[in-house]
């Protein structure tokens, strides 16, 4: 080989490092994967129907907006009809600073699951997390379909 071929061999593998390298930085967003990982782990207990520690896991938000006994029947009327957990994949997470019903200037995140219960093949579930004062995400709001 000669150092033309060689050179511009590795002229041309720089320029596909250089064009692949942004899409594999944008695809590993850390606050994505960390924002679903809180999700799941939470919602690792509605699954259970552990009411009290899924109602104590949760953002100071959603404790003030519901006392323990309100979420303990919300969780047996929206979960249970639905069956055991079969499969749950994340479709969306989006971030933001504003909300229904959240005040301006917070930290957000909403990250959908497609979820397939026992006895409902095809659900969607919306986990709504803050960032609260001691840096931590904890979930704020749940919505099943």
């Amino acid at each position: 080989m000669s150092a033309v071929d060689s050179t511009r061999r590795r002229a041309l593998t720089l320029l596909a490092c250089a064009l692949l390298a942004p899409r594999a930085v944008y695809a590993q967003d850390a606050r994505a994967a960390t924002v679903q990982r809180v999700a799941r782990d939470w919602l690792a207990l509605v699954d259970k129907l552990d009411a009290e520690a899924s109602w104590k896991a949760a953002g100071a938000r959603l404790q003030q907006s519901m006392p323990p006994e309100a979420w303990v029947e919300t969780l047996r009327s929206e979960r249970v009809p639905r069956g055991m957990l079969e499969r749950r994949a994340v479709v969306a997470t989006a971030f933001g600073e504003t909300g229904p019903g959240l005040p301006d200037g917070g930290s957000y995140a909403l990250v959908k699951f497609r979820s397939s219960f026992a006895n409902q093949s095809d659900g969607l579930e919306e986990v709504t997390l803050e960032v609260e004062p001691d840096y931590t995400w904890r979930v704020i709001g749940y919505r099943i379909q």
